[in-house]
């Protein structure tokens, strides 16, 4: 089975800075790609950006270009999303999902299914 463990949300200032990691299980994780999507309350499901499973290369959307990066560490298994600058309008439940195809901007989260996470809480708020 395909899972998907994210960690490392809470909540910070506006202006702060979070790492949430994403690790990975029951899968060749070097032959997917890895998204972030967030979802806040009564909102659908969005994506962050992407990062390859092979070159490495990224994706954003603009809304946090310049302030998110995407890595990977294929040796342990595990993406990560560095978010710098939060904004309260950043509050929202994070989701990791694994894809060999693409990854669309809107797409239905299905937290602690095979590809998914379970969603971590990042909450930016003075």
């Amino acid at each position: 089975q395909a899972q998907l463990v994210e960690s490392g949300g809470g909540l910070v200032q506006p202006g702060g800075s979070l790492r949430l990691s994403c690790a990975a299980s029951g899968f060749t994780f070097s032959s997917y790609a890895m998204g972030w999507y967030r979802q806040a309350p009564g909102k659908e499901c969005e994506l962050v950006g992407y990062i390859s499973s092979t070159t490495g290369s990224t994706q954003y959307v603009d809304s946090v270009k310049g302030r998110f990066t995407i890595s990977r560490d294929n040796a342990k298994n595990t993406a990560y999303l560095q978010m710098n600058s939060l904004k309260p309008e950043d509050t929202a439940v994070y989701y990791c999902n694994a894809d060999a195809g693409v990854f669309p901007l809107f797409r239905k989260c299905v937290p602690m299914s095979d590809y998914w996470g379970q969603g971590t809480q990042v909450t930016v708020s003075s």
